[in-house]
């Protein structure tokens, strides 16, 4: 079936016009509130470039997120994670039942197919559902009412062409906008971008740093002991804060890959170590637990909040200091700097699938420059002699392996420290031949996918020396 979008020649009827009754009765379906909000939170990440956290913080989100109960907010954010990890393969899936593409200007008809399109090639909703509802919304929007029968013909032709379709599709579309993918072919080479794009495309696991006794919290936790030490888990059979050992701290939830740049000063017992950007304060929780005397500063007193009430959790203990970095003056200089850099966070799309639709180039030059100003920042901080460790969770080498190597160029007083194979338990088959350390969702195979891979991450150690 070959559909336009120009569905109803100019010489026909008149467009059926629902009555307000009709209208109350569609605005009242069952599920149709849930749906019209993922699309037009769609809509604000695809076209307003919005944070998807952000439109669907349970406090502070969009107001038809926060409309809704618990379970319809669950349903939102799965629509969404699924519409934006399969972006690309989806859209190509609707182009070719479309006589023309869609005008530019009819975004709200493409966010309501992309919602529907997402239950039906990948949720467990059944397909006559996700295309009533659909056509409903289309019928309920004025923008979009005359292409009802468009999204009814689209809908169950993918519907019924799926089996066939998707497997093909999933092969040979990257799901990333094409700078992303670009960039990571760039950076990484085309056999291993393609396998970071495909990771992207599966939910993170849930990762735990643990005080002690890795093994006995993985039981506990059903999960299983990552090679760096961390406990994975699958999926979490509650929420974080009904889980054993959460009110006890026995734990915190940290991405494997997050949880190796405080490692990478070695023994920290007795040292004054400053924690850069510290909220929301998984760094700091490390480098107490390990004896360091830690001062975490962050600009942002909410975050500063956050973190002070993670540590009184894990029973840890650090001094916190909000200041913005780059005018911040301590009484004496530190032993050892970690600096986890504001950053593009292209490193984390399995947990952040609106980040490579949201974020651009330029961001990404932009965020290069204060990281470079805030690394000068932290060299100045640390006594002769002190290490700095400086870490963001960026795939982009920009951000990472050229910004450090340009740093040491033309940075005096300071040195490369470069992490030796065996210091960083598991971390070796992470070392770059520089002694950085460079992690990818590509990394770490734990023999299942979805156990697989760890955050994008880049870490890399300097010394000052004057």
């Amino acid at each position: 079936m070959v559909l336009t979008v120009n569905d109803r020649k100019r010489s026909g009827p008149k467009p059926f016009r629902q009555s307000e009754y009709q209208r109350q009765e569609d605005a009242n379906a069952p599920g149709l509130a849930a749906r019209k909000a993922a699309a037009k939170l769609l809509a604000a990440v695809i076209d307003a470039k919005t944070s998807l956290d952000g439109l669907t913080d349970h406090d502070n989100g969009h107001p038809q997120f926060k409309a809704l109960d618990m379970r319809d907010r669950s349903l939102v954010r799965a629509i969404l994670a699924t519409a934006l990890r399969y972006r690309r393969t989806i859209d190509n899936l609707i182009s070719a039942r479309l006589e023309k593409a869609l005008p530019a200007n009819a975004t709200a008809l493409s966010h309501i197919l992309h919602v529907a399109a997402a239950q039906i090639l990948f949720l467990d909703i059944p397909d006559s559902a996700a295309v009533d509802i659909a056509v409903t919304h289309a019928k309920s929007d004025p923008r979009t009412g005359r292409f009802s029968g468009l999204v009814n013909g689209v809908l169950r032709s993918l519907a019924r062409g799926k089996a066939e379709e998707l497997p093909a599709m999933l092969a040979e579309t990257g799901d990333a906008p094409e700078w992303f993918r670009a960039r990571l072919v760039s950076g990484y080479g085309a056999d291993t971008a393609k396998k970071i794009l495909t990771a992207h495309r599966l939910e993170a696991p849930v990762d735990f740093t643990v005080k002690s006794d890795p093994e006995a919290w993985a039981e506990k936790l059903g999960g299983i002991v990552l090679p760096t030490g961390s406990v994975r888990v699958e999926r979490l059979a509650a929420n974080v804060p009904e889980l054993p050992g959460f009110d006890e701290g026995e734990w915190w939830v940290q991405d494997a890959a997050a949880a190796l740049p405080a490692r990478l000063f070695g023994d920290v017992s007795g040292l004054h170590v400053a924690d850069l950007c510290a909220a929301p304060g998984g760094k700091t929780a490390q480098l107490a637990l390990a004896g360091a005397r830690v001062t975490a500063i962050d600009s942002s007193k909410n975050r500063l909040a956050r973190l002070e009430k993670n540590l009184q959790r894990l029973g840890l203990t650090a001094a916190t200091v909000q200041a913005d970095i780059l005018r911040y003056e301590p009484e004496e200089l530190f032993d050892a700097v970690l600096l986890d850099a504001p950053c593009s966070s292209t490193g984390t799309v399995r947990r952040h699938p609106d980040v490579p639709w949201t974020k651009s180039p330029a961001d990404i030059e932009k965020l290069a420059d204060l990281q470079q100003r805030l690394l000068a920042r932290a060299v100045t901080l640390v006594r002769p002699g002190g290490r700095i460790v400086f870490s963001n969770c960026s795939l982009d080498p920009l951000e990472g392996e050229a910004l450090y190597e340009a740093f040491l160029a033309a940075t005096p007083g300071v040195a490369a420290d470069p992490v030796k194979p065996g210091e960083v338990a598991g971390a070796d088959a992470f070392l770059t031949p520089q002694g950085t350390l460079r992690t990818t969702p590509a990394d770490m195979d734990m023999g299942r996918p979805e156990v697989s891979g760890l955050d994008g991450f880049f870490a890399a150690r300097l010394t000052r020396i004057g």
